[in-house]
């Protein structure tokens, strides 16, 4: 029955065209508050190639938004950018962003909190707002697709050994189309 509404839902919104609904940090937190979801966050740059790629190629696929979409707050977050966030009692900003500089800015310290090393970088947070991982590096919706399941389902939860990663990427087989 349950996988029989995910294909409706599916089928639903291919047809709708259903796009993700990109929300702010602060809002995805209070949002758990009262439906507790995981959070998706994409953490780009305004300059980065991958990053225009991966919003084209792979969050507008119908299969990735559908799925974004019932599991997850969508968090945009730009890596460069001058936004204040609020997480754990502490406060996080980017003292050195400059408004007039094109290209490349300071980077924010939220995003040096995060561990980003590299853009894109989608980082997953749990139903109460703990980091789970961060996913360094562009993502075809095949890719990011055993990330979103493995982390939806807590599958990562029982990797006890590094293998155990490898095991469960061979093992995975993607549905996602193009």
């Amino acid at each position: 029955m349950r996988l029989n509404i995910f294909v409706f839902i599916i089928i639903s919104n291919l047809v709708n065209g259903q796009a993700i609904e990109w929300i702010s940090f602060e809002q995805a937190i209070k949002a758990q508050k009262e439906n507790p979801k995981k959070i998706l966050m994409d953490v780009y740059t305004d300059w980065c190639g991958p990053c225009k790629l991966m919003d084209k190629n792979t969050f507008q696929n119908p299969y990735v938004a559908a799925y974004v979409v019932e599991h997850y707050y969508a968090v945009k977050f730009n890596a460069e950018g001058n936004e204040t966030i609020n997480y754990y009692d502490n406060t996080f900003k980017n003292p050195n962003y400059d408004p007039i500089k094109k290209g490349r800015n300071a980077t924010h310290q939220f995003t040096q909190f995060l561990g980003v090393k590299g853009y894109p970088t989608i980082v997953f947070i749990s139903e109460v707002g703990d980091l789970i991982t961060p996913v360094v590096g562009y993502q075809n919706p095949q890719q990011l697709e055993l990330y979103l399941k493995m982390i939806k389902q807590g599958d990562y939860m029982v990797f006890s050994k590094p293998d155990d990663f490898e095991k469960y990427l061979k093992n995975f087989v993607p549905k996602f189309k193009n």
